[in-house]
């Protein structure tokens, strides 16, 4: 009966028939190659090997029936598709993430163990390719799937990958440092043999139990140390290197004492370089990794590197978070080591392992991509909202929808990885509170909440201009004090709230009017009791309705019955003007001209409330401000003959405001000043209107 294998195996030839690589060799070679490394060279089951043919045949036939396929096949197959498309558009800036991305597509771990085997028989065959997809290739090599085979603890196939990246990329160190290892080899070999029989023989002799684990450095590993180091290929110590793994109990105390014996032992052996000295099992490197480390030099000069640890150590420096690889400068998050940790475990005790017990890669990022191919890494759970942020503040703010691998969807849609999701806005489309909902990342979160401010201000300033508006028509005034009552009864948090409220039409301008008119009738009958009592020290009186002295607020006089006055900014009276006083809820007495524009509502509302004034016979020495509005030609010269005519008076200018009038041809004026009465003033005015590009003068 035939093999899940072998059918996989058929079908991928049967699809591939017709397909040949880049030097004309039947396509079909390239999957038996790296089925081959697969089961031969890494050791993976055959369900690996399926996929492996599976993949090739699926990836751009996804018609083709595979029910009869386990499962896990066809899983392997499904995340080897999706990493087959990815298509790094800058490598070296996005490495780290195209990683993740190419870990996030093995929803069955043994994926990427699998894609790396892809990858090295690629680079094998490097040379069939052009020299443009070589470089590609290489490049990617590199910043991809080299760190990830030595996460993986592949370290041969890491070795053997990047000695090809090497002679690719940099051929003639390659072959000067490829020429050298072969020309000191047979030295190697008979230092080995030297330096290893009298350390055993004693180690032996002592009763301790270790294993050596011996390499010789990679050629590119060696160049890379050359270049950080600047030395020539003679000055790297650790071309040549030995372990001892000493196999004793687990007990810090007994660990440390037998690391230290067998360091004993090789330095009485070997002169020791103690500047090289590395004690990493007193003071464990912040990542937990624990090792002696020394460099010694034999008889005849050679130079050996020597790591002394035990195989508790061993196995936390190789499996647990201070793996080898995470100190060799590699980057890496937690949650990826600790899954990539366990991936090769469950590789090299495969009789330990289900399957369905394999762990799944972490998943807190998604990658995603625009339509021209560029990755982005979005938070898990973000939507297609955030995606638009994530591209430009912008267009998240005119988002209006999208598609998400060609397919119509709504903003707050859920992506996932592998997504190609391309935006769509609208003119008149902007953030809304529901927004805050949609999004998971703080850009989009703050943006829209800026968006959402700017929009609740604009909407207060115009609903304080519709009400201020209203209440004109209304005749009534709606003060501070009064708006906090309000917004205390209907639970507005500020004014800014109740504004935009106004604006929205949630509130009703109506609510407001019979507020205002209920708690000024509850104002005047409190007066009114007050009055006839004699409680109210300020006194309530019609307007002008007695002769006595009583009825007069003498102006220069600091206070009346112990209440402050103070001069009305809607008109700013000055002395010698028609005024009368007002008595205000909160503010005292405000002094008002009669020809003042709120004069006859008040009078006419309030006539209980209004005060009769007259000013001290000598104007003293105070000063009154106003305002005067001039229209003039668009002359620059009429400033400084305005500021000549007041110059002459006793009067002090606060503010010269000058705004062109295009539409109207004119310059528009206006002229805060400080005078100490009202002729002064008048004389001002005289002299101000006879000016000849003066078109006309006001008091404001």
């Amino acid at each position: 009966m035939e093999s899940f294998v072998e059918k996989a195996h058929n079908l991928a030839r049967s699809v591939l028939k017709d397909q040949t690589r880049s030097d004309g060799t039947p396509f079909i070679g390239h999957p038996e190659a790296v089925a081959r490394i697969v089961s031969e060279e890494i050791g993976l089951p055959d369900e690996c090997v399926a996929a492996v043919y599976l993949h090739e045949a699926t990836r751009e036939h996804k018609d083709l029936d595979v029910s009869g396929f386990p499962q896990d096949v066809r899983t392997m197959a499904e995340g080897l598709n999706k990493i087959s498309v990815i298509r790094p558009k800058d490598t070296r800036l996005e490495a780290e993430n195209y990683k993740k991305l190419i870990v996030q597509y093995s929803t069955d771990p043994r994926v990427t163990v699998i894609k790396i085997a892809d990858r090295l028989e690629v680079m094998r065959n490097l040379a069939i390719f052009p020299p443009r997809s070589r470089e590609q290739k290489a490049l990617e090599t590199l910043m991809l799937y080299i760190p990830l085979a030595h996460q993986l603890g592949l370290y041969n196939i890491k070795g053997e990958l990047e000695n090809i990246y090497f002679r690719y990329a940099c051929p003639e160190d390659f072959r000067a440092i490829t020429n050298k290892l072969k020309a000191t080899e047979p030295d190697r070999e008979k230092l080995t043999r030297e330096f290893i029989e009298p350390l055993k023989t004693r180690l032996t002799s002592e009763g301790i139990r270790y294993k050596l684990k011996i390499r010789t450095k990679a050629a590119y590993s060696i160049y890379k140390k050359m270049q950080t180091q600047k030395v020539p290929f003679e000055g790297v110590f650790d071309v040549f290197a030995i372990r001892f793994i000493i196999d004793c109990d687990s007990n810090p105390a007994v660990e440390k004492d037998m690391c230290w014996k067998v360091y004993s032992y090789v330095t009485e052996e070997y002169e020791s370089d103690t500047t090289r000295l590395r004690d990493w099992v007193t003071n464990p490197k912040p990542n937990g990794y624990e090792s002696l480390h020394i460099t010694v030099k034999n008889r005849q000069g050679a130079y050996v590197e020597v790591q002394i640890r035990t195989k508790r150590m061993d196995d936390e420096a190789e499996n647990g978070a201070a793996a080898h690889w995470a100190y060799k400068g590699i980057r890496h998050e937690q949650s990826l080591d600790r899954w990539l940790s366990s991936v090769r475990y469950n590789l090299e005790h495969p009789a330990e392992t289900k399957v369905e017990d394999m762990p799944s890669p972490p998943s807190r990022e998604i990658f995603v991509f625009t339509p021209s191919g560029e990755l982005r890494t979005l938070p898990a759970g973000a939507s297609l909202l955030d995606f638009a942020f994530n591209i430009h503040s912008g267009l998240g703010c005119k988002c209006c929808g999208g598609k998400v691998n060609g397919k119509a969807v709504p903003i707050k849609e859920k992506l996932k990885t592998g997504d190609v999701i391309e935006i769509q806005t609208g003119k008149n489309q902007k953030p809304g509170p529901g927004w805050l909902d949609w999004v998971v990342t703080s850009k989009a979160r703050t943006k829209i909440k800026l968006e959402l401010d700017a929009e609740e201000r604009k909407a207060a300033a115009e609903g304080r201009e519709i009400l201020e508006r209203r209440l004109k028509n209304w005749k009534l005034e709606f003060p501070d004090e009064m708006q906090r009552e309000f917004m205390k009864l209907h639970k507005f948090s500020s004014v800014l709230t109740l504004m935009a409220s106004v604006f929205r039409g949630e509130t009703e301008l109506n609510d407001i009017k019979t507020f205002i008119q209920e708690a000024d009738e509850r104002h005047e009958a409190s007066v009114r009791a007050a009055t006839e009592q004699e409680a109210v020290q300020i006194g309530s009186r019609k307007a002008f309705s007695g002769s006595g002295s009583d009825d007069i607020i003498v102006l220069g006089a600091r206070n009346v019955k112990g209440m402050d006055y103070r001069m009305s900014k809607c008109c700013n009276p000055v002395f010698g003007d028609d005024v009368f006083g007002f008595v205000t809820r909160t503010e005292g007495i405000k002094i008002h001209r009669m020809s003042c524009p709120n004069a006859a509502r008040l009078i006419e509302k309030y006539p209980y409330r209004i005060q009769k004034v007259i000013w001290q016979e000598n104007e003293g020495s105070a000063n009154f401000q106003c305002t005067l509005g001039i229209i003039s030609e668009p002359d620059n010269s009429v400033t400084g003959e305005i500021l000549n005519v007041i110059g002459q008076f006793k009067a002090s200018v606060r503010s010269f405001n000058v705004n062109e009038n295009l539409r109207k041809g004119v310059f528009e004026i206006s002229v805060r000043l400080l005078v100490p009465s009202n002729l002064e003033l008048d004389k001002i005015l005289s002299q101000l209107s006879i000016l000849k590009s003066v078109i006309k003068v006001r008091r404001i």
